[in-house]
């Protein structure tokens, strides 16, 4: 059995790769099931919500109880 060696610089960008896969997969499921995107620059949070407005206030969905909670 042959084992095949990756250097650290090919590693972390494989890695870098699978994560940023992993977060448009993720993105993309959020807008499907309509739940906002969070990001935050420079300390301050912003939501991209599902139709592709940003903003800094938060959304009503974030704050609501669950339903299964009422």
């Amino acid at each position: 059995m042959s084992e095949s060696k990756i250097d650290s610089s090919e590693l972390a960008i494989l890695l870098t790769r699978l994560g940023n896969r992993a977060v448009r997969k993720a993105q993309e499921e959020n807008r499907r099931l309509g739940i906002p995107n969070v990001y935050s620059k420079n300390g301050q949070i912003y939501y991209q919500l599902p139709d592709g407005e940003v903003t800094s206030k938060r959304p009503a969905i974030m704050s609501s109880p669950k339903a299964s909670e009422e």
